[in-house]
């Protein structure tokens, strides 16, 4: 490879005990350099936080504005911020707000780039999808799987069903076999959804079940870091491919390359 080859810079704003975005987005863009030119460089900045729990969530986003301005003296050209379960516990619509926020402070350090986050991913690619219905799967205990499912309803996308996992560690969370939800779906009540969330957490491995729900299911299958790797794509202006991102980030790619992870 030429020394001349451009190389993407991408930032990630990651909670200090979550591993698995810094496996799972970066997978999905290396899977995308086999059959793209693009390149891309990946660069953390953590945010403290061990339990999931809506005090050390709320503690850890004051923190955020601070990643950001951390990223930007990198001058990454994105910045993702992923945990989509801390925005979504501070009150409907926080995703808008936090981009707002935390795009300033990037600029304000001298480096304009666009701010993305896992919640307003997930619910965006919900509705390029078309989907009015969806069922859920999460790791967070029930009262904060309550509150995403009301989230995700306040933006007019009716949960029908939910799997709450009930695991409040963060580490735990990253610990569980990623390909789970491939069988996890089979719990829930799909009956007339227009897509599945196989996982609505950042931390929660699920990228080796996602085409394997979507074969078994027949239907649209995505996770958070799934949506938050188009977005991605979406804000570097490239095209919003990744062989085994599912049908969201397949933009009429072949089967064979699809499967290509």
């Amino acid at each position: 490879m030429s020394f001349a080859t451009q190389y993407r810079r991408v930032g990630l704003i990651v909670p200090s005990s979550n591993v698995t975005m810094e496996t799972e987005i970066p997978a999905l863009l290396k899977a995308r350099e086999t059959i793209l030119p693009d390149r891309f460089t990946f660069h953390s900045s953590r945010m403290r936080m061990k339990s999931v729990v809506k005090e050390e969530l709320e503690a850890m986003d004051s923190d955020s504005e601070r990643c950001a301005v951390e990223l930007s003296d990198a001058a990454v050209e994105v910045q993702a911020y992923a945990c989509l379960v801390a925005i979504m516990s501070m009150g409907p619509g926080y995703h808008r707000h936090s981009r707002v926020k935390l795009e300033t402070a990037a600029a304000e350090n001298g480096c304009v780039t666009p701010v993305l986050n896992s919640a307003g991913a997930l619910i965006d690619s919900l509705k390029e999808l078309g989907a009015k219905k969806v069922s859920i799967i999460c790791p967070y205990m029930k009262p904060l799987t309550r509150m995403v499912v009301d989230y995700i309803e306040n933006e007019g996308i009716e949960v029908q069903d939910f799997l709450a996992l009930e695991i409040p560690d963060n580490l735990d969370v990253a610990s569980q076999d990623p390909t789970a939800p491939s069988e996890l779906w089979r719990k829930l009540d799909v009956r007339g959804v227009d897509a599945i969330v196989a996982s609505a957490c950042v931390q929660m491995p699920s990228l080796p079940s996602i085409e394997m729900i979507e074969r078994a299911s027949g239907l649209p299958t995505l996770s958070a870091a799934v949506a938050t790797t188009r977005q991605i794509l979406r804000n570097l202006n490239l095209t919003e491919v990744a062989p085994g991102g599912g049908a969201l980030l397949s933009n009429g790619l072949p089967a064979t390359l699809r499967d290509v992870a």
